[in-house]
């Protein structure tokens, strides 16, 4: 019985630890979540205003004749991995490397710790990729695509929809889509729409990764916030069911101790 008691004094002990380990990463990612989706949504609001310029130019006849909306039917896809920089996320980076496992065979380059850790590369850290590092990745990209060195690039990603719902996906950038509408936007490009679109797809392909790290991020802490409130909620509850034990098992060697002390003293 006294055995029995140290055990569960020990794994009391060990779950007590737990439970406050869960409610420290939980109020880590608390605190980082405004943050992250302040970020996010500035992400999203300059991509948009350059989509479009991107939208306008692409809808002028002589910007057909860009590389960049050659639509080249190839199979070489070059993808951009976006994954945690940490675990305890709950599926967060599981669901983006399953769904990286659909494209076998295409070039990965790795954005977050976990990414490069199964891809390899040097943007280990979604938390601290910054437009600077978009620029270069999108000039190095840009100028392949150009090249023809691949036919498609696409950025795995996680999509944030709610505190509750994220979504993993590809987002396709290259080849552009012609657009078929006219956008009013009011700018007069020089020397001619041809030569600025040419110009602006790097800055547009550089926002677009820019935004997906962050959103991604921004997905990522949002994820480990629920997944540190589960483990914290089940956590107590294995502390309820072992506190009773506990209790039941000190009540049951009290008992036996004075059920021995009554037989001894012969009463």
């Amino acid at each position: 019985m006294g055995t029995d008691i140290k055990k569960l004094r020990t794994r009391i002990k060990s779950v007590n630890s737990t439970l406050h380990l869960t409610k420290a990463m939980g109020l880590v990612a608390s605190s980082k979540i405004r943050r992250a989706t302040e970020k996010m949504n500035n992400s999203r609001e300059y991509l948009k205003a350059v989509e479009e310029s991107v939208a306008y130019l692409s809808s002028n006849r002589e910007c057909l004749k860009s590389p960049y909306l050659a639509n080249r039917k190839g199979k070489n896809i070059q993808l951009i991995c976006i994954a945690g920089d940490r675990g305890l996320a709950g599926g967060y980076n599981a669901n983006i490397f399953r769904l990286a496992r659909e494209y076998d065979g295409a070039s990965i380059t790795a954005i977050g710790k976990y990414a490069a850790d199964k891809f390899g590369g040097d943007f280990r850290s979604v938390e601290a990729f910054s437009y600077e590092d978009a620029k270069i990745l999108s000039e190095k990209l840009c100028k392949d695509f150009a090249e023809e060195k691949f036919d498609r690039l696409g950025i795995i990603c996680t999509n944030y929809i709610s505190m509750m719902s994220q979504q993993p996906c590809v987002k396709w950038i290259l080849p552009l889509e012609k657009s078929d509408e006219k956008t009013n936007i009011g700018i007069v490009f020089e020397p001619d729409e041809l030569t600025a679109l040419n110009s602006i797809i790097p800055e547009y392909v550089a926002g677009a990764i820019f935004s997906a790290a962050r959103e991604s991020f921004a997905c990522e802490v949002v994820s480990r916030r629920v997944a540190m409130d589960a483990a914290g909620k089940n956590a107590q509850e294995m502390l309820d069911g072992l506190g009773l034990e506990y209790n039941r098992a000190r009540q049951g060697a009290i008992t036996q101790e004075i059920t021995e002390i009554v037989a001894g003293s012969g009463l």
